[in-house]
């Protein structure tokens, strides 16, 4: 029996717009991922938090805001802090040179806007190793 996957999104930052979170949240439910949720407004330091106490095998960031570079720089870096692997991918608008310099930093995936959930599934399997 493979383990089910444990995926958090988090809505870091400012940013009040969480239908897509909402969209991948429950498309990956639905492939049969257990997803925990966190909700509107999370600062980098809540979205770890939460990462830690939900022993999450990976962590989804939805920014549409634009201030996706020093977000998710401010996870990772907290993310080192607690020792913590957990691999973060990150979806919203994010302009091509940004993503390519995300995942310079690490950051297993971007996807942008118009991203298939089975492509994300595909893609959350890979980087988890199932």
């Amino acid at each position: 029996m493979q383990k089910i996957i444990r995926v958090l999104v988090a809505k870091p930052g400012l940013d009040g717009h969480d239908r897509g979170a909402k969209v991948v949240a429950r498309g990956l439910r639905d492939a049969g991922f257990e997803v925990i949720y966190t909700g509107l407004h999370q600062t980098p330091e809540m979205v770890v938090s939460a990462a830690m106490q939900e022993d999450v095998d990976v962590v989804g960031l939805s920014i549409l805001s634009g201030a996706h570079l020093p977000l998710v720089t401010a996870v990772q870096k907290l993310l080192k802090q607690k020792n913590l692997n957990t691999p973060i991918f990150v979806g919203g608008i994010i302009p091509l040179e940004d993503a390519k310099l995300l995942s310079s930093q690490g950051v297993a995936a971007v996807f942008g806007p118009g991203t298939s959930i089975a492509e994300i599934v595909s893609k959350l399997k890979e980087i988890v190793g199932h």
